[in-house]
């Protein structure tokens, strides 16, 4: 489904990626382990198109700065920092599941099941709610659609403990089905 063939990436000088090879299959989970700055949000950025890296990245057959925008229609993205944006949660729900034609009761329900009342909120623009708010949000679309791929970039990051359960309860009803890329810097939150 994903390969990596001798994929580097250099910023300027500092090499962060050098030679990566790595194939993923539908229903493998891949967690990316490492230190701040060990090359895991870059590697992530080159599999979604954003950076131009030297080697071959493919998703289904397709280059993903080629063919971003079909390939982008069947991941679930949840980044490290999450993005300004001034959109209503409501709005920003309702269009997450245009994009990718889904329900967007699907992602209301996750909400709930993350300990978010995004129905409540709904009005409220996305940047004003807290970090853990947006962090609870944001899984809950790419949770709540239909995908092949997930990316998670450091998710549970400004999750409180409870929530934290929850994802990762969501995360393994979902282990047959989809492929799933998990970046974090703790070996301990995503070696179950």
């Amino acid at each position: 489904m994903i390969r990596f063939q001798q994929v580097s990436k250099q910023f300027q000088r500092s090499k962060v990626l050098d030679g990566i090879d790595l194939d993923i299959n539908r229903g493998d989970r891949v967690a990316l382990v490492g230190s701040n700055g060990a090359g895991k949000t870059t590697l992530i950025r080159c599999l979604l198109g954003e950076y131009q890296c030297r080697g071959l990245v493919s998703v289904n057959g397709n280059n993903p700065r080629q063919q971003r925008t079909e390939i982008l229609k069947h991941v679930g993205f949840v980044p490290q920092i999450s993005p300004p944006l001034k959109m209503q949660v409501g709005q920003l729900i309702r269009f997450a599941a245009g994009v990718c034609d889904s329900d967007p009761a699907r992602m209301f329900a996750v909400s709930e099941q993350l300990g978010l009342d995004a129905g409540r909120i709904r009005r409220q623009p996305f940047n004003k709610l807290s970090g853990g708010q947006k962090q609870k949000l944001l899984i809950s679309i790419a949770l709540g659609r239909d995908c092949d791929l997930l990316v998670l970039d450091e998710p549970a990051a400004n999750l409180d403990p409870e929530a934290r359960h929850s994802f990762f309860q969501l995360l393994a009803a979902r282990q047959a089905h989809v492929a799933m890329m998990i970046s974090s810097h703790r070996l301990d939150e995503v070696a179950a």
